[in-house]
């Protein structure tokens, strides 16, 4: 099948299915890539745990900060995994609150390492890397207040009604985390940019590279796309982002031929439903039929 003939077929999967996104997946040898609407923004939820890990092991590589610096942790709001359902507060290493950031994507250990290293000045290196269009403006806890946070667990589908419903033509939207001008954004060529940076050489150093890509290895949840691309002849390393009617993730898929490719999947449902698993194999299905058309063409 052609490219065209191709990426209109995924659209209208995508639109059946009541998706629409930003995919790109780029291979990491040649450059070559190939996407549906690459160059849109979303708000990116935990996706921006990446820039951030990357950004606190710059400064640890620098010597600007010590990584086994402890940190008081306070249980937060029980939302995510990890120390918010903490009963007590606890004293955590910077580094193993990296860990926990990109292993179980814990909020409360990512808000502790905003804390040392605020969302402007891992804005600032991530320019400062040379990649565009990642915007970093919140902290993690403003996720855990969103309207769904207000309803029963019977009702949570009007939250999701209220997500899909109230955006506006330019993404704007009245729930400051789902518009792009005020949450955290970014689209599928700029995180692929930032997964070029890390698994190529790049201007950032390459033991800070080497450590994130190694956080991204331990992601332990792997219920989105990652099941189209993890196998024993493959290398899998990503990080998902989720936030309402938003399902993200994003990683590197290495074969054992010696082939890598990015992979970036932005995805918002029009489903009011909180899970929605037939929405998260549809975007993985799309996502491995991308890396397949373009690992048949090199």
């Amino acid at each position: 099948m052609n490219t065209e003939a191709l990426l209109l077929r995924l659209r209208d999967e995508l639109d059946e299915g009541g998706l629409r996104g930003s995919f790109l997946v780029r291979d990491l040898r040649t450059g070559q890539e190939i996407g549906i609407d690459p160059d849109v923004q979303y708000p990116t939820a935990s996706l921006i745990k990446i820039p951030l890990a990357a950004a606190t092991l710059d400064r640890i590589h620098r010597g600007d900060l010590d990584g086994a610096t402890r940190v008081e942790v306070t249980p937060g709001v029980a939302a995510t995994p990890g120390l918010s359902r903490f009963r007590h507060p606890a004293s955590i290493a910077v580094e193993d609150l990296l860990y926990l950031m990109m292993a179980v994507s814990d909020g409360t250990a990512a808000d502790a390492l905003f804390g040392l290293t605020p969302p402007a000045e891992v804005a600032r290196q991530v320019r400062d890397w040379g990649i565009e269009g990642i915007s970093v403006r919140n902290q993690l806890g403003e996720l855990s207040d969103t309207p769904a946070e207000r309803f029963d667990a019977a009702d949570v589908h009007l939250a999701h009604s209220l997500a899909i419903g109230a955006a506006t033509a330019g993404q704007g939207h009245p729930v400051p985390q789902l518009d792009i001008s005020r949450a955290s954004a970014g689209s599928a060529r700029a995180y692929t940019d930032l997964l070029e940076a890390l698994w190529t050489p790049s201007k950032i150093d390459e033991p800070v590279a080497a450590r994130v890509r190694a956080l991204m290895a331990e992601n332990l949840l792997l219920h989105r796309i990652s099941p189209d691309f993890r196998s024993d002849a493959t290398n899998w390393a990503s990080k998902t982002g989720t936030l309402l009617n938003l399902r993200h993730e994003v990683g590197v898929v290495g074969h054992a031929d010696g082939q890598t490719f990015a992979v970036a999947a932005l995805t918002e449902s029009r489903v009011p439903a909180a899970i929605q698993p037939e929405a998260e194999a549809l975007m993985a299905r799309v996502a491995r039929e991308l890396r397949d058309h373009l690992r048949a063409a090199a």
